[in-house]
C-alpha cells in the first residue's frame, strides 16, 4: 500500500457536498425568500451538517483502513506510515499506535469502538489481561451494539479466567437479553452454560438441552458444551 498523506486524507467528496449544499440554496432560492432567511439558514445547517457527517465517516473509514493495514502488513515490509516493521516487536507497537490513534480520535464511533476491541484483542494475546479487560470494557461501555457484544463476550472469557464469575455471567445474560448481529442470543446461551458447568450443573443442562437434538454448528457445540458439564 502506498504511504497515506495527510492531503490524500483530504477527500475531494466535501467539496463537492459543500457544492451541492451551495446549488440547493439556489434552486430553492424562492421558498428561501418566502419563507424567511431563518428557514434558508436551518436548510443549510441541514444539508452542510450530512456533508461534513459524511466526510468525518470517510476519515474514520481512512484511518481504520490504515490501522488494519498495519496490522497485516508482514515483518519486513513498509507499512501505510513508510516505516519498515524490521521486527515483531517494531510491528506490535505500530499497530497498537495506529488502532490507539483511531480510538482516541473518534471515541464511540463504529470504528474507534472497534479499535478498542482490537486492542484488547492484542492484548489477551499478549497474556496481559488486565489491559485487555480495559480495552473491552471501554467498548462495551460504548454500547455501540454489534463490537461492543463481542467485545461483552470476550471481557467473560477474561473474567471467567479471573474467577469473577458474577461479572462474567451478568454479561452474558446481557447479551442473551439483547443479541446482535455479531453474537447471537443462542451463542450467548451456550457460553453462559459453559461458564456456570462446574457450578451449577443442573441449571447449565437446562440452557443447553433445546439444542442438543439438531444437527447445525450450534448443535455441535451446544454438545462440545454439555461434555462440560459435572456430572
Amino acid at each position: 500500500m502506498d504511504r497515506i498523506t495527510r492531503k490524500q486524507l483530504k477527500s475531494d467528496d466535501f467539496a463537492i457536498q459543500v457544492e451541492h449544499t451551495v446549488e440547493f440554496f439556489d434552486e430553492h432560492r424562492k421558498q428561501a425568500i418566502q419563507y424567511g432567511a431563518a428557514a434558508a439558514v436551518v436548510v443549510l445547517l441541514v444539508v452542510g451538517g450530512f456533508a461534513y457527517s459524511r466526510q468525518q465517516h470517510k476519515v474514520r473509514e481512512q484511518a481504520m483502513t490504515v490501522a488494519y493495514a498495519t496490522e497485516r502488513t508482514p515483518v519486513g515490509a513498509q507499512a501505510p506510515s513508510g516505516r519498515t516493521l524490521s521486527t515483531p516487536g517494531e510491528k506490535t507497537a505500530a499497530v497498537i499506535k495506529a488502532y490507539t490513534d483511531v480510538a482516541g480520535k473518534y471515541p464511540g464511533s463504529d470504528q474507534g469502538v472497534l479499535a478498542e476491541y482490537r486492542l484488547g484483542a492484542i492484548a489477551a494475546d499478549d497474556g496481559d489481561l488486565e489491559l485487555a479487560g480495559r480495552h473491552y470494557q471501554k467498548a462495551v461501555d460504548s454500547k455501540d451494539g454489534n463490537f461492543a457484544s463481542l467485545a461483552a463476550l470476550a471481557l467473560a472469557d477474561i473474567y471467567k479466567s479471573q474467577g469473577k464469575m458474577a461479572e462474567a455471567e451478568k454479561l452474558l445474560r446481557g447479551l442473551i437479553d439483547k443479541p446482535s448481529d455479531f453474537v447471537s442470543k443462542d451463542e450467548a446461551t451456550i457460553a453462559l452454560a459453559r461458564l456456570i458447568a462446574q457450578s451449577r450443573p443442573e441449571e447449565a443442562k437446562k440452557l443447553l438441552d433445546p439444542y442438543i437434538n439438531g444437527h447445525d454448528a450450534v448443535s455441535r457445540t451446544a454438545g462440545m458444551a454439555m461434555n462440560e458439564v459435572k456430572k
